[in-house]
């Protein structure tokens, strides 16, 4: 395999790596080295790439366990969790600061939740994986991802709930 048929086979989804390390490791800089490891081992790796079916699947499914390596090393270290992605147009800053609140609650609700739960929210509500992909990528059932998806959401929906009637009788 030739460099340019490998960038064309890989580049595709480095955003999706990169996202989903982010979510696991929350620092953007440990993102970004886990995502140039995963590259670096499918390049050296090129020649055999071709018997995967998904080499997305296979990079995503890389990429979570070097992840879940690092959080297990003892260099892994508790950094802070900054959102940027999403920007409104023409909003007051009243919203602003209201949306930037809810979206620190959500992600701070996810990072609450079981380690199996807080990787099929990544991989289904925010990279958009279809559940049969999810489901080679972490190797359970889809019927297992639709029901810790299920229990995630409902997690997540009770506690904004609950902080949202917060002090209302």
């Amino acid at each position: 395999m030739k460099q340019s048929e490998f960038l064309n086979t890989v580049m595709p989804f480095k955003d999706k790596v990169f996202r989903l390390a982010k979510r696991l490791l929350v620092s953007t800089e440990e993102a970004e080295d886990a995502t140039q490891e995963l590259f670096f081992k499918l390049w050296k790796n090129k020649e055999n790439l071709k018997a995967y079916n998904s080499i997305e699947a296979f990079a995503m499914t890389m990429t979570k366990n070097y992840c879940f390596d690092r959080l297990k090393s003892k260099q892994a270290s508790n950094l802070t969790l900054v959102h940027s992605n999403y920007r409104e147009k023409d909003a007051s800053l009243q919203k602003k600061v209201e949306l930037n609140d809810s979206i620190s609650l959500v992600e701070k609700l996810i990072e609450k939740l079981p380690e199996q739960q807080k990787l099929i929210i990544q991989l289904r509500d925010i990279e958009q994986y279809e559940f049969e992909e999810i489901a080679e990528m972490l190797q359970i059932k889809q019927t297992a991802i639709r029901v810790s998806l299920s229990r995630a959401r409902k997690t997540i929906r009770e506690q904004l709930t609950k902080q949202h009637q917060y002090g209302i009788s």
